[in-house]
């Protein structure tokens, strides 16, 4: 049902610098580079894009927004939150288990916007 994410960004080349090595943890290949934005996608999943806004004001993170990136393994969930906390990010909740199958964890990329990656054990 989802097409496509966007994220806003107030920096587009250093949001690209966060965002190529941590999706590419996830199979992401850049897909789409304009000049207002660039994307990410896995072969059959949506397309994850940050976006500097369009009406030109501030690019904010949301309160209550967040984008979820599902991962295949602990391992990889691990990966993918430890490589966002080295390129910057800020801890919103460490990996572990939440209640019985969510295996998860939570960062703030450089522009504030909330991120999770998990997978359900």
């Amino acid at each position: 049902m989802i097409g496509y994410l966007t994220i806003g960004t107030n920096d587009l080349q250093r949001a690209a610098a966060f965002y190529e090595p941590l999706l590419a943890l996830l199979g992401a290949k850049r897909g789409v580079t304009q000049e207002r934005y660039i994307g990410w996608a896995a072969p059959g999943a949506p397309m994850l894009m940050v976006i500097k806004p369009f009406d030109g004001n501030a690019a904010a993170g949301g309160n209550g927004n967040m984008v979820s990136l599902a991962a295949t393994s602990r391992a990889q969930v691990e990966a993918v939150y430890n490589k966002a906390i080295a390129l910057g990010a800020r801890d919103e909740g460490a990996v572990g288990m939440r209640g019985d199958h969510f295996y998860g964890g939570y960062f703030r990329d450089l522009d504030g916007n909330k991120l999770a990656v998990y997978v359900m054990v």
